[in-house]
């Protein structure tokens, strides 16, 4: 059973910064991608930033220049540094990790941390 967990949530002021981290149960390279999403209330959750086993890191259009996902691999972890944040910012941030399997891929997710960003 795969866990992620998140944490580094919190209340922050517009401007400020977070960081978010997520640990996984097992090594990071089983994994295809890892990537961050965020769900805001009343929203659809929408992809916030990937790392795929390559490396190549992908952005939103939202959060480009201002979040940065990293991992160490060393402890299994998936970072998300945002900086310069807003308050359309404010969301649950899942962290989620994807195998692929065969002709199909299976996704696991953490809990969510909540970021609230005040105006």
């Amino acid at each position: 059973q795969v866990q992620l967990e998140e944490s580094g949530g919190g209340l922050v002021q517009a401007g400020g910064s977070l960081r978010l981290a997520c640990a996984a149960s097992r090594s990071i390279f089983s994994f295809n991608v890892m990537g961050w999403y965020r769900q805001a209330p009343g929203k659809q959750r929408e992809l916030v930033a990937t790392i795929p086993l390559g490396g190549s890191t992908s952005y939103a259009d939202a959060v480009k220049g201002r979040f940065t996902i990293s991992r160490d691999i060393a402890i299994n972890t998936v970072y998300l540094q945002m900086a310069s944040l807003k308050p359309e910012d404010t969301a649950v941030y899942y962290c989620k990790a994807k195998q692929l399997q065969g002709l199909g891929s299976r996704d696991y997710w953490g809990q969510g941390t909540q970021v609230t960003v005040s105006s």
